[in-house]
């Protein structure tokens, strides 16, 4: 009997023994915790804007337009052009592209310094005026 008393108290010495060594882990991993939550907020603002300039890139936008037709062009009504309409905000350009027969493409760049105004207009909800220099 004295051989299972024995092995009793080394069986509770070693649960004691995992149960002290559990609550050090623990301890150990708050601390660790800690100290990565207190240099995430303690890091200069530098070292991650590249990465959120890259992020918030701003991607190439195009859009299919038709040109709005003005009292002075009712004789081409019926002869509605699909343009599209590729925005650059990032490179500053603004690129009208009308596909014509025979898979002919003509475009015209505009460059933002030659964009004097842009109207969105206030009846029509997805109409917008561009006014160019010149």
């Amino acid at each position: 009997q004295t051989a299972v008393q024995s092995g009793e108290q080394e069986l509770e010495s070693l649960v004691l023994k995992l149960s002290v060594l559990k609550d050090f882990l623990s301890s150990i991993e708050k601390k660790a915790l800690k100290a990565l939550q207190e240099m995430s907020s303690a890091t200069p603002a530098a070292p991650p804007q590249p990465l959120s300039r890259k992020a918030k890139s701003i991607p190439v936008q195009t859009f299919e337009v038709k040109l709005d037709i003005t009292l002075g062009d009712l004789t081409k009504i019926g002869k509605s052009q699909k343009y599209t309409l590729s925005v650059d905000v990032e490179g500053g350009k603004l690129v009208v592209l009308k596909k014509q027969k025979d898979s002919q493409e003509d475009w015209n760049t505009f460059t933002h310094d030659k964009i004097r105004q842009l109207i969105k207009s206030q009846r029509v909800q997805n109409k917008l005026g561009i006014v160019f220099e010149k």
